[in-house]
């Protein structure tokens, strides 16, 4: 049994995380977001702490990562560098160890050709955040991290995915959000994979200049 906190436990792929780690472990669950209000369908689960806040809280973020093994954060928006850096010096003071962090396709300028043009103009107010927090990521030495960069996000019923690292390109234009899922809930239960990477996640077969449904 390990005790989890997931920051950011409203967002769309956390909660099919939350409820799939119910279902397959035994894990505690921290579930830390604005407004807990919106998961109240977990308190009376024992196995579940609803924690309401600002991320950017350091005092409440400390004192939620007592006796924490893993942090998942789900957090996003153009203040993502901000949270990244109170999550980071949290993790330091309180000894945490292990952090899964979602970041985007082009945190690391590796997305090629039409659809890297393309992405950089459709997402242009949030890249700055994702890339400093992945410049950050990259030069913590007291948390073993690892940072997953995910295609744009389908809600398909389907888990299909691959893999890129750190140096490689990235393929595809989309993976449906249980994919970006069933990869978290696997590092959940092995936290030994994936040390220190950046992870690309894309469905294979979906290379174009931009996602088929836009």
């Amino acid at each position: 049994m390990q005790k989890v906190l997931i920051l950011g436990a409203n967002g769309a792929t956390a909660r099919i995380v939350i409820n799939r780690l119910l279902k397959e472990t035994d894990d505690k669950l921290s579930l830390y977001l604005r407004n807990s209000d919106r998961l109240k369908a977990y308190l009376n689960n024992d196995r579940v702490t609803l924690i309401d806040g600002n991320v950017q809280d350091s005092d409440l973020l400390k004192s939620s990562m007592k006796g924490i093994d893993i942090v998942y954060s789900n957090i996003g928006g153009v203040d993502l560098a901000d949270s990244a850096k109170v999550i980071l010096q949290a993790m330091k003071e309180t000894g945490t160890k292990r952090l899964i962090f979602y970041s985007a396709l082009g945190a690391n300028h590796e997305v090629p050709g039409k659809f890297g043009q393309w992405n950089e103009k459709a997402i242009a107010d949030y890249l700055p955040g994702f890339r400093e927090s992945a410049e950050l990521i990259d030069k913590e030495k007291d948390v073993i991290t690892t940072q997953i960069r995910p295609a744009w996000l389908t809600d398909k019923e389907e888990i299909n995915y691959e893999t890129t690292g750190t140096n490689e390109q990235f393929k595809g234009t989309e993976v449906s959000r249980k994919s970006v899922a069933d990869f978290v809930v696997k590092l959940i239960k092995d936290s030994s994979k994936y040390q220190n990477e950046s992870v690309g996640l894309d469905k294979a077969g979906t290379d174009g200049d931009k996602p088929a449904w836009l």
